[in-house]
């Protein structure tokens, strides 16, 4: 058994740059698990410093000068945050409260539905199953309401977490852009010289990685205002926060869609019933998820690195079970992660026994 642990140790950790690679991700990993609440800002920085470098690497390459495009680009995402918190947080919040005071009138009429079914299909539904069934909606109510007052009771440090993320965010996004070359430097100056190994993953992560939030930005955006724009156009309520939905839906492979179509079925079935008008809403739904996973997709992610389904499925479990949204959020880019490092990593083959 040694023996079997000594060969696989020297075949896969032989290399003196595979060790600090290994050494690098442990660390890596180990902080964002232990530091990551606390460091949340600086990493929301970095991610939202990383989305708009390709635009500011863009207006370089149109001979601005490198200041110049920074401060060109930090201003269109303050005026973006800007419209975000003074147009759609308060359409989106209004509509949030709208629903909550709608809910004990949807689940009246829910509960006077289910109460019909035996009658109308006594073979397949009994009175007990709906009873049952009404102790359980009556239950989930309870607790959403239960949540609903612990969330207003637990709205004033919210609000302060809030205003320290729209002040500390913005400025590390700025220093992020701005010293991208100098804290590069830095960080490299505590690396081995010898690491031909760490630059082949970085610099294929860091065009992988890029491609991917860009792009999965540019879907989010693009399904949400599709989507608002034919919900609106249809007259469905909430369209703005199932837009919201809808589109940050996207980030989770195969499941969101499913998952989102459950608040759209039901909010249209509320409001028009089993209607004309309820068949078209969801075919015109169905069209967008189409023309997304069709057209979008391939369009946006043509070069990105192709993992199984199980892989991708694995990975958002994964990641997140340990950092909630962002861990959905890069779930494929850590999977290709892993998946790059495992491609290059050295390793020395054993040699044949000879008879």
């Amino acid at each position: 058994m040694v023996k079997v642990l000594r060969n696989w140790v020297h075949r896969y950790f032989s290399d003196e740059q595979a060790v600090v690679l290994a050494v690098l991700l442990v660390l890596g990993f180990g902080v964002v698990l232990t530091l990551g609440g606390m460091l949340a800002p600086v990493l929301t920085g970095m991610v939202l410093a990383f989305l708009m470098q390709g635009l500011v690497n863009g207006l370089e390459r149109l001979k601005v000068p490198q200041v110049l495009a920074v401060w060109i680009v930090f201003t269109l995402f303050m005026g973006g945050l800007a419209v975000f918190l003074l147009v759609l947080m308060p359409l989106l919040w209004q509509q949030l409260s709208t629903l909550f005071n709608e809910l004990p009138r949807m689940a009246a009429e829910w509960q006077s539905m289910f109460l019909l079914l035996p009658e109308r299909y006594p073979n397949l539904i009994t009175d007990a199953q709906i009873v049952q069934l009404m102790d359980s909606m009556r239950g989930e109510t309870g607790k959403m309401g239960q949540w609903a007052l612990s969330f207003s009771l637990s709205s004033l440090p919210m609000l302060m977490s809030l205003m320290i993320y729209l002040v500390l965010v913005p400025i590390l996004v700025f220093f992020f852009l701005k010293d991208r070359e100098l804290i590069g430097q830095w960080f490299r100056g505590y690396l081995p010289r010898e690491r031909a190994l760490i630059t082949q993953v970085a610099q294929e992560m860091n065009e992988q990685i890029a491609n991917y939030i860009r792009g999965k930005f540019i879907e989010i955006v693009v399904c949400g205002v599709a989507t608002y724009i034919a919900f609106a156009y249809l007259g469905l309520n909430y369209a703005a926060l199932l837009a919201l939905l809808v589109g940050l839906s996207v980030v989770v492979p195969y499941i969101g869609a499913v998952v989102v179509t459950v608040p759209v079925a039901l909010i249209a079935l509320f409001q028009w019933g089993w209607s004309d008008q309820f068949i078209y809403l969801m075919v015109v739904y169905g069209i967008i998820q189409a023309l997304d996973g069709n057209v979008l997709v391939p369009l946006l992610f043509s070069e990105a690195v192709n993992l199984h389904p199980v892989a991708i499925i694995c990975a958002v479990l994964l990641f997140g079970g340990l950092w909630g949204f962002w861990g959905i959020f890069f779930a494929i880019p850590l999977a290709t992660l892993f998946k790059a490092v495992l491609n290059a990593w050295p390793r020395i083959e054993p040699e044949p026994v000879q008879a």
